[in-house]
């Protein structure tokens, strides 16, 4: 199985958890897929100093800048595969 797939699968067991992971996992799994998926964050940092949860999101995801898609990959599919026990 490449990669990809192996990633596939582990974004599909993500969501198969047998209980919710705490918010700095969550954050790991979210950062670690948009890197995996889009590559480094270029996107504007949040505008509403209020939102906590979308600059966190922004923040998790950019702190993985230059760390390659499939790096990305192998540490998400790690992280899943820990957190199936």
């Amino acid at each position: 199985m490449d990669i990809q797939q192996q990633f596939n699968e582990a974004v599909a067991n993500s969501k198969l958890l047998s209980s919710k992971p705490d918010n700095e996992t969550l954050l790991q799994l979210y950062s670690l897929y948009k890197q995996a998926t889009e590559g480094d964050n270029t996107k504007e940092a949040p505008s509403n100093p209020f939102d906590i949860v979308a600059k966190a999101k922004y923040n998790a995801w950019s702190e993985l800048k230059g760390k390659s898609k499939e790096d990305a990959m192998n540490e998400y599919i790690k992280l899943v595969d820990r957190l199936k026990g």
